[in-house]
C-alpha cells in the first residue's frame, strides 16, 4: 500500500461510521492537533465537509479536489493522511483501477477527553510535545468542576415509578443498521517477547489469565512508549500484581512512567526510541555485506544508533533534541536518521551541525526518502557529485566516508575479512 503512487486523478469517496459531535472538535485541536499537527486536522475537517447532506457517504471526487481545496502538494496530504491512520481517526482501502487508482476514506471519531488521558501512549506523547504547563493547561480544560452532595438528597425517579408495564407488539428491531459512534486504538509496532517475559516471572505469581489480551496491549504500549526491554518490565510486573495475582493496570502504568523518569534524570520519552516501520524495510534474506548494514540502520532505534557513536554513553541533550527535530518536524523515518547520522559524522570529523544536518535532512525529505537503501543511494550520489571537484586536500576526507559510499557490494558475495569487518560494526549496537 505505501509503494503505491497516488495521482491528483485518483478518485476517492469518505464514508462516515461514526457520528461526530460538536465537543469533538475541541478534541481534536486540543489534543490530538499538538501531536499530528494542523494539517493532519485540516485534512480530517475537509474530509468531513466532503460528505454529502445524509452525513453517510460522499459524492466520488478526486485528489486534485483535495489538492485545491487545502492548497497542498499531494505529497503533503498523503503524509497528513498518514498520521490520521496512525493516530486512529482514519481508514484508507485502496482498488486498483485501469486508468485511475480508487480510494476509500472511513471517518473514526476522537476518543474521549478521558480515555485520550488515560492511553499509556497518546497521554505521553502530548505531555512530551506541549511540555508541563501546557499540558496542565489543558487538563484543566477538561476537569469537570466538583460539587459538594452532601446536604442534598436524592430525589430521583425510577423508570417503573413513572411509566406502566404495557402489552408489547411482535416487530423487528434491526440495531444494525442504527449508526452509532465507532472509534478505533492506535496499532503499535513492537515485537515484545512475552514468551521470555512468562518465563521470567517468578512461577505461581499470576493468575492463569492474568496476561490477558488487554494486559497484553497493554504490556506492549507501554514497553514501547518507554523503551523497555523484558528484563525491566519483568521488575515493574513484579510490584504491580495485587492480591489475586493479576495485574493492576494503573500501577502498571505509573511504575513504568517513575522507572523512566528515573533513568532519564525526570524526563518523559520523545520518537527517538523508535525503529524503521516494518513495511518500510528491506525482505530478510540477502546475506551480502551492504544488505547486513541496511538491517542495522533499520533495526536500530535512533537513539541507540546515536549511543553507538557516543562509545555506549548517553548521548547529549543538544544532539538528541536535534535528532528528535528530524523525526518530529522534518518527518525523516528512523532509518533514514540513521543513515545521516553515520555519514554526517564521518564526513565532519565525527560532528553533528546542526545547520550542515537540517541542510541534508531537508533535502532528503524533499526528495521523499523513506527508506535506509534510499538514504544510502543518496548520500552515495552527493559523494561522487563532491569527488569531481574534489582538490588534495580534501582527499583525506574521502577516505573517512561510511565504507557503503562508492563500492558496487550490494550483489557481491562478502569476503571472510569483510564478513568480519561487518560483525565487528554490527557489534557496536548489540
Amino acid at each position: 500500500m505505501n509503494n503505491i503512487s497516488i495521482l491528483p486523478a485518483d478518485s476517492y469517496i469518505v464514508i462516515n461510521n461514526t457520528i461526530l459531535e460538536e465537543s469533538d472538535t475541541k478534541i481534536l485541536t486540543m489534543l490530538y492537533q499538538p501531536i499530528i499537527g494542523i494539517t493532519s486536522i485540516n485534512l480530517y475537517m475537509t474530509l468531513c465537509l466532503d460528505l454529502d447532506n445524509n452525513q453517510f457517504m460522499s459524492v466520488e471526487n478526486t485528489h486534485h479536489h483535495l489538492m485545491t481545496n487545502m492548497r497542498m502538494k499531494l505529497e503533503d496530504i498523503v503524509i497528513a493522511r498518514e498520521k490520521l491512520e496512525a493516530i486512529g481517526l482514519l481508514k484508507t482501502y485502496y482498488k486498483q483501477g485501469r486508468d485511475v487508482n480508487n480510494y476509500i476514506y472511513e471517518i473514526f471519531s476522537p476518543i474521549s477527553s478521558n480515555d485520550f488521558f488515560s492511553h499509556p501512549i497518546l497521554n505521553v506523547v502530548l505531555y512530551n510535545n506541549v511540555g508541563k504547563k501546557e499540558y496542565d493547561r489543558i487538563v484543566n480544560y477538561f476537569k469537570i468542576p466538583k460539587l459538594n452532595f452532601k446536604e442534598y438528597k436524592d430525589i430521583t425517579k425510577n423508570f417503573d415509578e413513572v411509566f406502566e408495564s404495557v402489552r408489547g407488539s411482535m416487530f423487528e428491531n434491526a440495531l444494525n443498521d442504527i449508526k452509532k459512534v465507532h472509534k478505533i486504538d492506535i496499532n503499535v509496532e513492537n515485537n515484545f517477547d512475552f514468551a521470555l517475559l512468562e518465563s521470567l516471572l517468578p512461577k505461581g505469581l499470576l493468575n492463569k489469565g492474568a496476561l490477558s489480551d488487554d494486559i497484553k496491549k497493554l504490556i506492549q504500549n507501554v514497553s514501547y512508549i518507554y523503551n523497555l526491554d523484558v528484563e525491566p518490565m519483568k521488575n515493574i510486573i513484579i510490584n504491580c500484581v495485587n492480591e489475586k495475582g493479576y495485574i493492576d493496570k494503573v500501577s502498571l502504568r505509573k511504575l513504568a512512567k517513575k522507572y523512566y523518569q528515573f533513568e532519564n534524570a525526570g524526563k518523559l520519552p520523545s520518537l527517538v526510541y523508535r525503529k524503521q516501520p516494518e513495511y518500510l524495510r528491506n525482505p530478510i534474506g540477502n546475506e551480502g555485506k551492504r544488505a547486513k548494514m541496511i538491517y542495522t540502520f533499520e533495526t536500530v532505534s535512533p537513539y541507540n544508533f546515536l549511543k553507538s557513536k557516543y562509545n555506549g554513553s548517553k548521548p547529549t541533550t543538544r544532539d538528541l533534541n536535534m535528532i528528535e527535530n528530524l523525526m518530529v518536524d522534518v518527518g525523516l523515518k528512523p532509518a533514514v536518521v540513521n543513515v545521516l547520522i553515520d555519514y554526517v559524522m564521518r564526513v565532519n570529523n565525527k560532528k553533528l551541525s546542526k545547520n550542515f544536518i537540517e541542510t541534508i535532512a531537508g533535502q532528503w525529505k524533499r526528495l521523499n526518502i523513506e527508506t535506509a537503501e534510499d538514504a544510502m543511494n543518496q548520500a552515495e550520489k552527493e559523494s561522487k557529485s563532491k569527488k569531481k571537484s574534489m582538490n588534495k586536500n580534501s582527499l583525506k576526507k574521502q577516505s573517512e566516508l561510511p565504507k557503503w559510499i562508492n563500492q558496487n557490494i550490494e550483489k557481491e558475495k562478502p569476503s571472510e575479512k569483510e564478513e568480519e569487518d561487518v560483525k565487528d560494526l554490527l557489534k557496536e549496537f548489540m
